[in-house]
C-alpha cells in the first residue's frame, strides 16, 4: 500500500508536469483559449435556453427536431468546401467568421422570430460551425509542439466547457430576471429573446481576443492542401477507421442530446432554473474530466483513454434514460458527460497526428462530417418518438450505436503500437 508520502509526491509530480505543458503554450494559443472561454460561456445561455424559446412561440419538439436537423444537415453538406475555404483564408479568419455568423444568427431569430427564420438561420449555424470546427484543429496542430498538443486540445476542450457551464448557470436565472424587469412571466417569449440578446454580445466579446492572433506564413509542407478525392482513393482504409465510429457515434448521439433541457422538463418536472443549475454541474463536470485526459492519455494510451471511457459511459446513459428517480438520473447525467466526453479531444488529436500535415484540413473536414451525419436526420427521427412515444425508444438507439462505435474503437485500435514519448505527434501505422 502506498505511503501518503509517495502519494503526495505522485500528485505535484503530475501538477508540475500539467503546468510545464500548459506554459508551453504558444502566443497564439493563449489568444485562442481566451476567445473560446468568452464565447463558451454565450454558447452555454444559448444551449440552454434556445428549445425553451422555441417552444414558449408555439412550435413542439418536432419542430425542434427539424431545427436541429437543418443545422446539422448543412454543416454535414458543406464541411467539405468550408475545409478548402478554411485553407484560403486562413484559420484566424475561418474562425472569426464562424464564430461571428453564430452571433448575427442568434440575433436575427430574436428580432425576426418565425419558422422560415429560424430554419434559414440555423443553415447558418450550420454553416459557421462547420467553418470553424474544420479550422480548429488544424489551427491547434500548427500553434502546439509535440510535447503539449494533447494538453492542448483538451485544454482547450476542457475550459469551454468550464466556461459552457457557467453559462448555464446564468442562463438558468435570466429568464426570471429579464422577465420581472419586463413585467412578463420568466417562460414567456420575451424573457427568452433577451437573454438570448445576451447571448449575442458574448459572441461579439469573444472575437477581441481572436482578432490579436498573429497568422504566420506556413510552409509549402505544413499547408494544408485540399484534394478530397484523391486522398480518400490513396487512403480509403485509413480513413474508414477514422473516421466510421464518428459517424456511428453520431447517429446515436442525434437523437437524445439536442433534447437533454426537454427531457428534464417533461420527464423529471424541473424548472428552468433547476435544469440551468443542472446543467451547469455537468458542463463544469465534463470540463475536470477534460482537463484529466491528456494525463491519462499519456500514461495510459489515447485509445485506450477513448475505449475504456465511452464504454463505461453507457450503463449510465441506461441509467439516464430509463430511471424514473431523478437523483439517479441526474448522477448518470453526471458521470455519462464526464466519461463519454473527455476523450473527444484525445480523439481528435489522435487522428491529427495519423495524417500528414498537408491533409489535415481534409480529414478535419472529413470529422466534421461524420460528426454531424446522425444529427443530420436523427433528431428529426427523435422529436417524432417523443411526440408519439416518449424517450424510451430515442435512448434505446443511441445506446446500440453507441455499443457499436465502441466495439469498432477496440476492434481497430486497441492494441496498436504507440508513439513514445520522443514520438510524440509521429503517425501511429493504422493497418
Amino acid at each position: 500500500m502506498p505511503s501518503k508520502t509517495s502519494s503526495g509526491k505522485r500528485v505535484r509530480s503530475v501538477l508540475r508536469t500539467y503546468l510545464a505543458r500548459i506554459e508551453a503554450f504558444s502566443p497564439n494559443a493563449r489568444k485562442y483559449l481566451i476567445g473560446i472561454m468568452i464565447y463558451g460561456a454565450a454558447i452555454g445561455i444559448y444551449q440552454l435556453l434556445f428549445n425553451f424559446y422555441v417552444l414558449s412561440l408555439g412550435y413542439n419538439e418536432a419542430v425542434l427536431g427539424n431545427l436541429v436537423t437543418a443545422r446539422s444537415a448543412t454543416t454535414l453538406i458543406v464541411a467539405l468546401p468550408v475545409g478548402y475555404l478554411a485553407d484560403r483564408i486562413g484559420k484566424k479568419l475561418a474562425l472569426i467568421i464562424g464564430q461571428g455568423a453564430v452571433g448575427a444568427a442568434i440575433l436575427l431569430m430574436i428580432l425576426f422570430p418565425s419558422l422560415p427564420m429560424f430554419l434559414l438561420m440555423n443553415i447558418v449555424i450550420g454553416f459557421a460551425q462547420s467553418l470553424a470546427a474544420v479550422a480548429m484543429g488544424p489551427f491547434l496542430m500548427e500553434n502546439s509542439g509535440e510535447l503539449e498538443r494533447t494538453y492542448l486540445f483538451s485544454f482547450s476542450s476542457g475550459l469551454r466547457m468550464t466556461a459552457v457551464s457557467i453559462g448555464e448557470w446564468v442562463g438558468g436565472f435570466l429568464p426570471t430576471w429579464i422577465g420581472r424587469s419586463l413585467n412578463a412571466m420568466p417562460t414567456s417569449a420575451q424573457a427568452y429573446s433577451g437573454a438570448l440578446a445576451l447571448v449575442t454580445l458574448g459572441v461579439a466579446f469573444s472575437l477581441f481576443p481572436t482578432f490579436l492572433i498573429r497568422q504566420r506564413k506556413l510552409t509549402r509542407s505544413e499547408r494544408a492542401s485540399f484534394a478530397p478525392l484523391s486522398y480518400m482513393r490513396r487512403n480509403p482504409g485509413k480513413l474508414t477507421r477514422l473516421i466510421l465510429p464518428l459517424l456511428i457515434t453520431s447517429v446515436g448521439a442525434g437523437m437524445i442530446m439536442p433534447f437533454m433541457n426537454v427531457f428534464f422538463r417533461n420527464v423529471h418536472k424541473l424548472s428552468d432554473a433547476s435544469i440551468g443549475i443542472l446543467f451547469a454541474w455537468g458542463s463544469l463536470a465534463m470540463g475536470i474530466g477534460l482537463l484529466l485526459a491528456p494525463f491519462l492519455a499519456e500514461r495510459f494510451g489515447k485509445i485506450r483513454v477513448v475505449v475504456a471511457s465511452q464504454g463505461l459511459s453507457i450503463p449510465f446513459l441506461a441509467l439516464l434514460g430509463f430511471s424514473p428517480l431523478f437523483p439517479v438520473a441526474a448522477v448518470a447525467y453526471y458521470v455519462r458527460l464526464v466519461l463519454m466526453n473527455m476523450s473527444g479531444p484525445v480523439y481528435t488529436t489522435f487522428t491529427m497526428e495519423n495524417v500528414d500535415p498537408e491533409s489535415r484540413a481534409m480529414v478535419a473536414s472529413l470529422s466534421t462530417m461524420a460528426s454531424n451525419f446522425g444529427w443530420a436526420f436523427s433528431p428529426t427521427v427523435s422529436g417524432y418518438f417523443q411526440v408519439n412515444y416518449g424517450f424510451g425508444p430515442s435512448f434505446a438507439v443511441t445506446i446500440l450505436f453507441y455499443i457499436v462505435s465502441v466495439v469498432l474503437y477496440y476492434v481497430w485500435f486497441w492494441g496498436k503500437k504507440r508513439p513514445t514519448a520522443g514520438e510524440e505527434g509521429t503517425a501511429v501505422p493504422l493497418v
